[in-house]
C-alpha cells in the first residue's frame, strides 16, 4: 500500500470494521465500492457534525489502498493556512476525500483549486468523494461550475447514530482499547452527559486512561470517579 504523506496519516481506528453502520449500512455499501473503483466517480457526503463523515471518508481512503489505488485524504479546514496550491501535487491518486469542504467554499482561490482538482480526476477516471453537514446545493458557491458539478454527485446522507447503536459503537472502541465497557457503563455516560458520538468518545478516552492505569473495571462508581477529578472540556 502506497503511504501518505504525514500530514494526511489516516487514523488506525479509523477503518469500515470499526463503523457502526446503525441507519447507514447503504451507505457503506456504496462507499466501500466507490472506493474499489466502482461508479459511480464522484460522491458528496453529508450529515450533522458527530455522525461519522470523517471516519467514513479515512475509511474510504483504507479501502482504495487496500484495493491497490492510490489514496489522498484532503482535511480541508488543517489544510487552509497553507493556501489552495495544497491541492496541487495529487495527479496520481486514483481516490481523493476532500473533508470539511466548507472551510474554503466561497473562497475564489481555493474554489478554481478544486475545479482543477475535480477536472483531473474526471480526466483520469479518479474516485472523488467530498464531505460536509449539507447536500452541496445548499452551499454557497462562489464559482457555478464547481457548484453545479457537487451539486450532481450521487448523495450520500449519514444518519447520526440512535443511543443503542451509540454504546454499541463506545463498547468497540473500549474493546480496540483491551478494556469492556459494561451496557451499565455506557447508559450513564449518555444520561448525564451531552449524547453525541465525538463527546461520549472524548469521555471514554479520559475514562480507558485512567482505567489502563489504575488496572480499574469500567464500573459506574470508577467512571464517576474519574470524571469529578477530570471534568470534561466543552466542545
Amino acid at each position: 500500500m502506497r503511504q501518505l504523506p504525514l500530514a494526511m496519516r489516516l487514523r488506525e481506528r479509523a477503518v469500515f470494521d470499526s463503523f457502526v453502520a446503525g441507519g447507514n449500512t447503504q451507505v457503506l455499501v456504496q462507499l466501500q465500492a466507490m472506493a474499489c473503483g466502482g461508479q459511480p466517480r464522484v460522491g458528496w457526503l453529508y450529515g450533522a457534525t458527530g455522525s461519522g463523515k470523517s471516519h467514513l471518508l479515512q475509511a474510504s481512503c483504507t479501502r482504495a489502498l487496500e484495493a491497490g489505488r492510490a489514496a489522498s485524504y484532503l482535511p480541508l479546514s488543517q489544510l487552509r493556512e497553507f493556501g489552495p496550491d495544497v491541492l496541487q501535487g495529487w495527479s496520481d491518486a486514483a481516490f481523493v476525500a476532500l473533508d470539511e469542504l466548507p472551510a474554503v467554499v466561497g473562497q475564489r482561490e481555493w474554489e478554481q483549486a478544486l475545479f482543477a482538482l475535480y477536472q483531473a480526476s474526471e480526466e483520469r477516471g479518479a474516485t472523488l468523494l467530498a464531505a460536509a453537514a449539507v447536500p452541496a446545493a445548499q452551499l454557497p458557491f462562489a464559482l457555478p461550475d464547481l457548484a453545479s458539478r457537487f451539486a450532481s454527485a450521487l448523495p450520500l446522507s449519514v444518519q447520526a447514530l440512535d443511543e443503542r447503536a451509540q454504546r454499541q459503537a463506545l463498547q468497540w472502541r473500549a474493546r480496540a482499547r483491551g478494556l469492556e465497557l459494561p451496557e451499565q457503563s455506557a447508559r450513564y455516560l449518555q444520561r448525564h452527559f451531552r449524547r453525541d458520538l465525538p463527546t461520549l468518545c472524548r469521555l471514554l478516552d479520559t475514562i480507558d486512561t485512567a482505567a489502563l492505569q489504575a488496572q480499574r473495571r469500567l464500573t459506574v462508581p470508577f467512571i464517576r470517579e474519574v470524571l469529578a477529578l477530570s471534568p470534561p472540556r466543552a466542545g
